[in-house]
């Protein structure tokens, strides 16, 4: 792969006469490696076939397979090879908000920042939600509303704590729950191969079931996006230049098996009423391939999936914003790191508190309001993707997509008519709760500026030490 070492001369910084320094990117004991950097991209997308199951209950056995099989080529590829050139060439924490402010400026920065970390934090909220299904199977006391409630909120915050220790140590625990949450799965598609009727598969669903494409594309789309949020930690991987490219391969080929072959095991030997294809539905499939002790262990390890997706998106949302404060897009104050474990304990904490505000949204609704703004966002990043190339041609890029500026645009242009549907076909409530959000973005941005020009509050920003 051939690239050049120099580049044309950069655009003045856009918090010029701020305090600026300097970051370090020397290596680090505490910095991630390659396997754990792998498994923590595994929990930022699916930590497990759990929560594709609406997918059949929309659509069918057929169309829900043909989802899962095409569309990470279609979405997941384009995303994880963005993601590889980006954050090798800008190995900043902040990701996507850097990218977003180097090609167009700090305005498509904040704003940028404001879409993405919503969607992170809404997202976050549903796997409690998530781990609620499958655990109220076995305790049906969680079906009452004190008991959930209760439970949402403690786990929240103990694992809210976990992910304040640091991020070497969620690295390591995200290796630990992604073997035990898969080994379940893998014994089910082996157990399940004798009792496998291929006819099963190229069911459009049962007759008089109407579709439901709203909640089809949504799951699809949930359960195979945020590829990008591991950029937001970029400077806490050790050598990113080589790590991350290796790792989103690696990632990608995990996430689509871990989906697929459970999907085509299940819908090949189980015949239930397509009503039963809901969230928490493999836990069922698995006592009917194998009995009780195969239903217990997914349950266990939906309960530990939802742990490693929750640790895995928190710690983006929160060195997101510590990234966004070394861009002086945010006060200083949200760069703060703990004294004892170096971890984003600000982030962290707003990160968590907006989490509680609304893990109590139906399932349904956060999925699609996450999708929205995660839909802005990546429009939004695909710009700034192609316009980087435009803007730095000749930028030393340490990982390069083997395209040119036209290939591209049409690798971009099919998964952006993607996220149009996704957006068009979006209820009244979601597009109220995306509109007022990104209404406040936009506020957030001239409230900050005048926050600078007033002295209200600090900022400094922080030049990441980028090779052109």
């Amino acid at each position: 792969m051939a690239t050049q070492s120099t580049a044309p001369p950069e655009d003045p910084p856009p918090t010029a006469g701020l305090p600026t320094t300097t970051a370090s990117t020397t290596k680090s004991a505490n910095k991630l490696t390659l396997i754990p950097l792998i498994f923590l991209i595994y929990f930022e997308v699916a930590g497990g076939p759990f929560g594709e199951e609406p997918a059949v209950q929309a659509a069918g056995p057929l169309l829900a397979i043909l989802g899962f099989l095409i569309f990470p080529f279609i979405w997941s590829v384009p995303e994880a090879l963005i993601t590889a050139e980006l954050s090798t060439a800008f190995p900043g924490n902040g990701g996507f908000v850097i990218w977003a402010e180097r090609a167009f400026g700090p305005f498509c920065g904040s704003l940028m920042g404001t879409w993405k970390f919503l969607s992170i934090v809404i997202n976050i909220a549903a796997f409690p939600a998530l781990c609620i299904s499958y655990l109220k199977r076995i305790f049906p006391i969680f079906e009452s509303d004190l008991p959930k409630n209760l439970a949402i909120l403690i786990s929240t915050i103990l694992l809210s704590f976990l992910n304040y220790t640091g991020l070497t140590i969620v690295g390591y625990v995200a290796v630990g729950l992604g073997i035990i949450s898969l080994a379940p799965f893998i014994i089910m598609s082996l157990i399940a191969i004798p009792q496998i009727h291929p006819h099963r598969w190229i069911s459009l669903g049962q007759p008089g079931v109407k579709k439901d494409w709203n909640l089809f594309f949504n799951t699809l789309f949930w359960n195979l996006n945020f590829w990008d949020n591991v950029s937001t930690m970029a400077g806490e991987v050790d050598k990113p230049n080589k790590t991350f490219p290796v790792a989103l391969f690696f990632a990608v080929i995990l996430t689509y098996v871990s989906y697929l072959i459970p999907l085509v095991a299940v819908t090949g030997a189980v015949s239930v009423d397509q009503n039963q294809w809901e969230a928490g539905f493999m836990a069922d499939a698995a006592e009917m391939i194998s009995g009780k002790w195969l239903k217990f262990w997914i349950e266990f390890g939906a309960v530990l999936s939802a742990i490693g997706l929750f640790e895995a998106q928190l710690s983006s949302c929160s060195y997101q914003l510590l990234g966004m404060a070394d861009l002086a897009v945010l006060p200083r104050f949200f760069a703060s790191r703990s004294k004892r474990f170096n971890t984003p304990w600000v982030g962290i904490l707003v990160s968590t508190l907006i989490v509680l505000s609304v893990s109590y949204m139906s399932y349904t609704d956060i999925i699609a309001s996450a999708n929205f703004l995660y839909s802005l966002g990546m429009l939004l990043e695909f710009a700034s993707f192609i316009w980087l190339r435009r803007k730095y041609p000749l930028m030393k890029r340490p990982y390069r997509v083997p395209l040119g500026v036209p290939g591209l645009v049409v690798m971009c242009l099919i998964p952006s008519v993607f996220l149009v549907l996704i957006m068009a076909i979006a209820t009244k409530t979601v597009y109220l709760v995306s509109g007022v959000m990104t209404v406040a973005g936009i506020g957030w941005f001239f409230l900050m500026n005048v926050c600078k020009s007033k002295g209200w509050l600090k900022f400094r920003r922080v030049v990441e030490d980028v090779e052109l």
